[in-house]
């Protein structure tokens, strides 16, 4: 069975993910911050389903982040057949009074470390001639957002390079998913400081559970776009055919803390 990496792996998506590629009989590579939490959740897997699973602790927004990860795995000789780039986070407010510093570390984290992870171990699957990766977008990508500018802008980011480089491997036995979960009960909203936000408040969001496993099973059939949720497919949908003007301020009056 495949081996998956899988980054923000102690809670939310990436941790159901975890749980699902287990369930498979896979051995896992689990990486995140917390490593202390990533070891309760390697005693609980290993135990439950008999695999075998490594963890790192790291802090994926640091410049040399993904480089250090990939060199972990070489030495300990673990051949990475499923890729996925799960670790983000947003911020909520208006850019002008927002801190610099939580987006710099976002755009690192969003944007530079999963483009490094995708490169690094997309070489080995093409060399081999086989391999997944799913790197995690959001319904975000698909228009911009005002009050989290910089988040709905490196989810473009990750929608349009997946796109891109599914196709230039789509010869090569590789496939690239890309995962686009709508609002989601994963602690995301706490992290991003939206609680309060109409696009939550109030809302029975689908659960972590229910979109890493809509999200495995579209990597494993190597769909390029996933997008969770029938009404998240037509919102994401929608917007190619209304002005872009219109499309802003409607996620504005979404996002706005609700009433």
């Amino acid at each position: 069975m495949a081996t998956a990496l899988i980054t923000g792996a102690s809670n939310g998506i990436g941790l159901e993910l975890a749980k699902v590629h287990a369930s498979k009989g896979g051995n896992l590579v689990l990486v995140a911050r917390n490593k202390a939490k990533l070891d309760e959740l390697k005693a609980e897997l290993e135990k439950q389903y008999k695999i075998s699973v490594y963890t790192i602790g790291k802090d994926l927004s640091a410049p040399q982040a993904a480089q250090e990860v990939y060199d972990e795995t070489t030495k300990q000789n673990i051949k990475i057949d499923y890729l996925i780039n799960n670790a983000g986070f947003g911020d909520f407010g208006m850019f002008a009074e927002t801190d610099w510093n939580k987006e710099l570390q976002m755009i690192n984290l969003n944007i530079t470390t999963l483009t490094h992870f995708t490169k690094l171990y997309l070489k080995d699957m093409v060399s081999r001639r086989s391999g997944k990766i799913m790197n995690v977008a959001s319904t975000a990508a698909f228009q911009s957002g005002p009050t989290m500018a910089v988040y709905y802008a490196t989810k473009a980011f990750v929608l349009s390079f997946s796109e891109a480089v599914d196709n230039e491997v789509s010869d090569k036995g590789v496939t690239v998913t890309t995962l686009c979960p709508g609002a989601t009960e994963s602690g995301f909203q706490a992290a991003a400081a939206m609680e309060e936000s109409a696009l939550v408040k109030g809302k029975k969001l689908p659960t972590s559970k229910e979109v890493a496993e809509y999200g495995y099973k579209a990597m494993i059939k190597g769909k390029t776009v996933a997008i969770h949720g029938f009404m998240n497919y037509l919102m994401a949908n929608s917007v190619r055919f209304t002005p872009r003007a219109l499309v802003v301020k409607i996620t504005r009056k979404i996002q706005d803390k609700a009433k």
